[in-house]
């Protein structure tokens, strides 16, 4: 399948990019140095471009299947949500139907799934403007005309793809919930959605 990458450079997309290309897919990385840290592969393009510049991001779903979004901006800033936002705008351009997009474990009506501190200290003082860049990134894909899945991941962590972690549970935590994830496992997962209407038009929750 022919998918664009936007966030390819971040620590999801790297590892996103390099399962992708395992599988077969012919990948486009949207990165804004135009660089991409890891092995050259013929099925994989890296295009130059900023996410905020909506020509840019119009040109490079142009011919693709499926869109997957993994941006990240640190604890400020609204990349994700106006990315985003430019995504779906490059979609309809060219009736690109399939998104992909991250978002975080306690976005949405997933807030139940926090203990005290990831709800209290880290998302409600510390990562505060995070949250709510992922907020209003879910609104944008979630009022738009694609075929969306939200995928909302616990707090990374690394190690390799085990295939073996929870997924779904939208309002309460399930027993036993890590409130972890590896970033491996997080791409394995997002790339599942490839070929899977499980998901479609919802959200899904990520975590050992």
């Amino acid at each position: 399948m022919k998918i664009v990458i936007f966030g390819a450079t971040g620590t999801i997309g790297r590892v996103l990019v390099a399962q992708a290309l395992s599988e077969g897919h012919a990948v486009t990385a949207f990165t804004r140095s135009g660089k991409f840290e890891g092995d050259q592969h013929a099925n994989l393009s890296i295009v130059q471009g900023d996410v905020l510049d909506g020509k840019a991001v119009s040109a490079a779903i142009k011919g693709q299947e499926a869109v997957i979004c993994t941006l990240g901006a640190g604890r400020n800033g609204v990349v994700r949500s106006k990315g985003t936002e430019n995504i779906l705008n490059g979609m309809k351009d060219h009736g690109v139907n399939r998104f992909i997009c991250q978002s975080t474990l306690g976005a949405g009506d997933s807030a139940g799934n926090l203990n005290f501190f990831w709800k209290n200290i880290m998302f409600g003082m510390l990562l505060r403007p995070a949250m709510a860049d992922h907020n209003l990134q879910e609104n944008s894909v979630r009022k738009s005309d694609v075929d969306w899945t939200i995928v909302r991941p616990a707090a990374f962590t690394d190690g390799p793809v085990t295939g073996n972690y929870q997924h779904g549970f939208p309002g309460n935590s399930p027993k036993g919930l890590a409130l972890k994830i590896s970033r491996a496992d997080v791409a394995h997962f997002l790339l599942k959605q490839l070929k899977s209407d499980a998901y479609l038009n919802q959200a899904a929750s990520l975590s050992y």
